[in-house]
C-alpha cells in the first residue's frame, strides 16, 4: 500500500508531539508517543461533512496531522451533497438539539440517496472508520464491515426530537462504539458509549501567539477600530449561538459603558441556514455594532486577544471550541450556561456563565469596568485550557479509543 514519503526537502513541517512538551511535560509526551507506537501499523480514517467552517473541521485538521506525525496513518474524507441534502441534515442537527421539524419520507429518501452515492465512490477499507455527526451516518449500511466503526457525535443530545432520533438510531446501532462529548448526552442504545471532550491546537493560525503589530494589521485590514473596549462573539451564524440575544445584551450594557460589539461569523458549507441569519443581523449594524462574515483565522485570533469581553451566549452547545480558543488567549469569557460551555468554565473562576440576556449584559458591564478582574479571569482560563483542552490530550483519547479494539486487530494480524 502506498504511503506518504517526503521525497524532496521542503520549507514546511507539521506540528509534532515534541512541540507540546513545553506545555504538557515530557512524561505526558512520552506516554502518548508510546501509545502511538503500539498502533502505528493501523490505518484510520475520519469522515465528516466539511473541510472548513466549524469546530469539527478545525479538530480534524489538526488531529489528523498530529496523528500522522506520530506515525499513525490517519486520513480524512468529506462527503459531498446537493443543497437539499445539507438543508435536510441541518434540520436533523436542529432536531437533535430539541427543535421540531416536518419529518417526511422525501427528506429521508434524499438523505439516504446522497449518502449512498458517497458510499459508491468512497472506498473505506481502513482498520478504523470514525464517522462524525448525522450527515455521513448511514454510510455504514453500504459496507461489509470488517473493522471497527465509530460514530462521533458533536451535538447536544439531551432533548432530541423523538421521531428523528429513533430514525437515526437505526443507523447508530450498527456502529461498534458511540463517542459523545459529555455523559449527560448519553442515550439508551445497544452500543457502548464513551465520552471525550474536544480540544484546540495551540499552534494553529487561530491560536498561535501574535505580536501587537500582527493584531493591529488584522484589525486595520477589516476596519475594526479599538478606540473603545471590544465585546466579541465569534461563531457560525446559527440560531443556537443566539446572535440576536448577544445584540440585545450589548445594547443593555451600552447604557452603562462605552464599548463596541463585533459579531464575527462564517457560513459552513454544510449549513444552509447561515446566510439568512447573517442577512438578518446586518439590519443591526452601526458604528458600535459590527457584523462580519469572514473566513480568516488570523482575524479570529486577533479579536480574541484584543477583546475586553468574549461572549459565547449559546442556547445549545455541544461543546463550544470558540470558548476554548478565547480562554487559551487569556480572554475574559462570558458563556451560556449550557452543554459543553459549563464543562469548560467554572463560574467566577476562569470565566462567567449566564442564563439570560440581562445576566450577559451585567457581566459585560462588570468586565469592561474592571481590567484587573479581566486579567485574573483570563490567566485562570489559560491554565484551564493548558491542563484539560489541548490537542495532545485529544490525540491520547483517540489512541485509547482505537486501542480498545486491540483484540480484533490482533486476530486480523494488524498488531503484533
Amino acid at each position: 500500500m502506498a504511503s506518504f514519503v517526503q521525497a524532496d526537502p521542503v520549507p514546511f513541517r507539521t506540528v509534532s508531539l515534541d512541540d507540546y512538551e513545553p506545555l504538557v511535560g515530557a512524561a505526558t509526551v512520552d506516554r502518548i508517543r508510546a501509545k502511538a507506537e503500539r498502533l502505528r501499523d493501523l490505518h484510520i480514517v475520519h469522515v465528516n461533512s466539511t473541510y472548513y467552517g466549524g469546530g469539527v473541521a478545525q479538530i480534524l485538521s489538526s488531529l489528523t496531522l498530529l496523528m500522522n506525525a506520530a506515525g499513525v496513518r490517519t486520513g480524512w474524507r468529506v462527503i459531498q451533497g446537493r443543497p437539499d441534502f445539507f438543508a435536510i441534515t441541518k434540520k436533523f442537527h436542529n432536531a437533535l438539539q430539541g427543535a421540531r421539524i416536518n419529518f417526511t419520507e422525501l427528506k429521508r429518501n434524499i438523505y439516504e440517496e446522497v449518502v449512498y452515492e458517497n458510499a459508491v465512490r468512497m472506498h473505506l477499507d481502513h482498520d478504523v472508520v470514525i464517522v462524525h455527526d448525522p450527515q455521513p451516518l448511514p454510510l455504514i449500511r453500504h459496507y461489509r464491515k470488517k473493522s471497527p466503526w465509530i460514530w462521533r457525535c458533536h451535538v447536544d443530545l439531551t432533548r432530541p426530537d423523538r421521531e428523528v432520533w429513533n430514525y437515526l438510531a437505526s443507523f447508530i446501532e450498527r456502529y461498534d462504539l458511540v463517542v459523545l462529548h459529555l455523559p449527560e448526552y448519553a442515550r439508551r442504545l445497544r452500543v457502548p458509549q464513551r465520552f471525550v471532550m474536544p480540544a484546540i491546537d495551540p499552534f494553529s493560525v487561530t491560536n498561535r501567539e501574535m505580536s501587537e503589530a500582527e493584531i493591529r494589521e488584522r484589525l486595520d485590514h477589516y476596519g475594526i477600530p479599538d478606540d473603545l473596549p471590544l465585546v466579541v462573539q465569534i461563531s457560525r451564524f446559527d440560531r443556537w449561538k443566539d446572535p440576536h440575544g448577544v445584540i440585545r445584551a450589548f445594547e443593555l450594557a451600552s447604557r452603562e459603558v462605552d464599548a463596541r460589539l463585533v459579531l464575527l461569523g462564517n457560513v459552513a458549507t454544510d449549513d444552509p441556514e447561515g446566510p439568512e441569519i447573517y442577512q438578518a443581523l446586518l439590519a443591526h449594524r452601526d458604528d458600535r455594532i459590527l457584523v462580519l462574515s469572514v473566513q480568516d483565522s488570523a482575524l479570529v485570533n486577533a479579536l480574541q486577544r484584543r477583546a475586553a469581553v468574549v461572549l459565547q451566549k449559546s442556547l445549545r452547545e455541544g461543546f463550544g471550541l470558540t470558548v476554548t480558543e478565547a480562554m487559551w488567549k487569556g480572554a475574559a469569557v462570558v458563556g451560556g450556561n449550557v452543554g459543553g460551555i459549563r464543562h469548560q468554565i467554572t463560574d467566577g473562576v476562569d470565566g462567567f456563565l449566564v442564563d439570560t440576556v440581562e445576566q450577559a449584559a451585567a457581566r459585560i458591564v462588570q468586565l469592561v469596568r474592571d481590567p484587573d478582574l479581566r486579567r485574573r479571569i483570563g490567566a485562570a482560563a489559560r491554565e484551564t485550557v493548558r491542563r484539560r483542552f489541548l490537542m495532545s490530550r485529544l490525540m491520547e483519547d483517540h489512541l485509547d479509543l482505537v486501542a480498545a479494539f486491540e483484540a480484533r486487530f490482533t486476530v486480523r494480524g494488524r498488531l503484533p
